[in-house]
């Protein structure tokens, strides 16, 4: 790369973070990370297709997007129904490629081990770990054709904290992580970058019962050195990063961002 007057001028935020003429897909896009990821693509320019279970909420987000001045199209799809990535895929194919690629859809339930029966746990892979891994292998099918794309995997600090109850979503995100490496390896030759992002403790529905738990509660503040639960909007920066030429030589890791729980512990975090 030349160093000259062009090449600074491309170092200009609008222009290195851009999305323009890329199409971007996510995944459970309806909840509360989610909806916010799709914002941030398609304000970086980013054609968004947004998928989820539920249609009415796909219609708010979609609506949300569309009057923000973001092109965005919803499909409403089952993620453990065995043809999703197709249908997906071919959605994003329709709306001129496939070059972003955020799986983002989770599911949780909290379980002891003793308690943990084989429907739970086959429910919470298959969304968590399958859905992911077959979904990412046809949409690299399309990237590789087309000159590469960005697969960002939304993981999350357990993949590799552990916690009780948390047996199998734990495991599914340590796996995603895993899974993450192993696609920048082999798809690297396509110009295929793979990344993962792992909250922290963050604001969003999904969370709602940790919150609610007023032991549990206080027991992440004591832990959190920026002592606040983490927004869904400030995952953008890290997506936008990885999916943008901003992140042109990052591939195959997985970021924390977690307001610093994984930076350690302290001596004594008095209960507040």
């Amino acid at each position: 790369m030349s160093f000259d007057v062009d090449a600074i001028r491309e170092l200009a935020p609008p222009s290195l973070f851009s999305l323009e003429g890329k199409v971007a897909v996510v995944t459970g896009a309806g909840g509360g990370i989610g909806r916010w990821l799709a914002a941030g693509l398609g304000a970086a320019g980013a054609r968004v297709l947004v998928t989820d279970l539920q249609e009415p909420t796909l219609d708010e987000v979609c609506s949300a997007l569309t009057g923000a001045g973001i092109a965005c199209e919803r499909l409403v799809v089952d993620l453990a129904e065995e043809d999703a990535p197709g249908c997906i895929v071919d959605a994003a194919v329709e709306l001129g490629g496939l070059d972003v690629l955020v799986n983002n859809a989770a599911v949780n339930r909290r379980m002891p081990i003793l308690e943990m029966d084989p429907e739970t746990y086959d429910s919470i892979m298959a969304v968590d770990l399958r859905l992911p891994y077959f979904l990412s292998q046809q949409a690299a099918s399309v990237m590789k054709d087309s000159g590469g794309g960005s697969i960002i995997n939304i993981s999350s600090i357990n993949f590799v904290y552990g916690l009780e109850q948390i047996s199998v979503y734990g495991p599914a995100k340590a796996g995603l992580s895993q899974l993450t490496r192993v696609m920048a390896l082999e798809w690297a030759q396509y110009g295929i970058r793979a990344n993962a992002i792992a909250p922290g403790y963050m604001d969003t529905p999904l969370a709602a019962p940790i919150w609610a738990d007023a032991d549990i509660s206080r027991w992440i503040m004591n832990r959190v050195p920026v002592k606040r639960p983490g927004q869904a909007a400030e995952l953008v920066g890290t997506c936008q990063l990885l999916a943008s030429e901003a992140g042109s030589f990052i591939t195959g890791q997985t970021f924390i961002v977690d307001g610093g729980f994984m930076a350690g512990g302290r001596w004594f975090t008095p209960d507040e």
